[in-house]
């Protein structure tokens, strides 16, 4: 059975939210990575906010690096958490947010980050990010699916590393071309999805929504991934 998940790097809320919230709305997603959630003054009030006018919930997601994911209606949630990430001098801090989840008859650990502008912590705060969710995902029974803005391009190394470990969905099954940055003229893909080998990729791109919509809501375009997951077994 099919599962859609997106990512969506929402800049704090600081744009247009009726846009935001008709281009969550059109893509119509099981799962929802973001990144610059809210993080500040009544910061979950604006995630649950966020989450209930496209039809969701907050499903994980602490303040520490501004990651939350939201789930739809038909998803259940087993399990969440939240990290931060080591620390590094004069660097924003970043963390990790985690939601094992039950959709189309398979268990789930989703991840959503959002990794550095500097190169070394990018790399290290991947390493940690995939620890983390390997380790969820076998205390849970689940597949990994991590979901983020990766702040490099496919031939750097924070991407190789996740690479090396995943599939990049926009690269198995492409739709479009991919570009998430900027929302106004896009030239970079630094935003993916990236599933564990288990998972089929029915294809993977930029949403494909009002452009007017997605210009107004954010700097970023959202990535969405269709995957065939496989049913999980009685009990696990």
């Amino acid at each position: 059975m099919a599962v859609r998940v997106a990512t969506y790097n929402v800049r704090s809320m600081y744009d247009d939210a009726e846009a935001l919230t008709r281009v969550i709305r059109s893509m119509a997603p099981d799962l929802l990575c973001v990144q610059e959630a809210p993080r500040f003054l009544r910061w979950r009030a604006k995630r649950r906010g966020l989450a209930e006018s496209a039809g969701m919930r907050v499903g994980a997601g602490g303040r520490v690096g501004g990651v939350a994911v939201l789930v739809g209606g038909a998803v259940r949630l087993v399990h969440d958490e939240s990290h931060a990430l080591r620390r590094f001098p004069r660097l924003e801090r970043r963390g990790l947010a985690l939601a094992v989840v039950e959709v189309a008859g398979a268990r789930l650990a989703v991840g959503s980050f959002h990794l550095d502008l500097a190169a070394a912590a990018r790399l290290a705060h991947v390493e940690e990010v995939v620890a983390l969710a390997e380790d969820v995902a076998a205390r849970h029974g689940a597949s990994v699916v991590l979901a983020g803005d990766v702040n490099e391009q496919d031939h750097e190394p924070a991407w190789r590393y996740l690479t090396e470990r995943y599939t990049d969905c926009f690269a198995r099954v492409p739709r479009g071309d991919g570009l998430t940055f900027s929302a106004r003229g896009p030239r970079y893909r630094i935003d993916g999805v990236f599933a564990s080998p288990g998972l089929t990729v029915l294809g993977c791109g930029t949403a494909e929504a009002d452009t007017a919509d997605l210009r107004a809501a954010t700097d970023h375009l959202p990535v969405v991934a269709d995957l065939t997951t496989h049913r999980a077994s009685p009990g696990g």
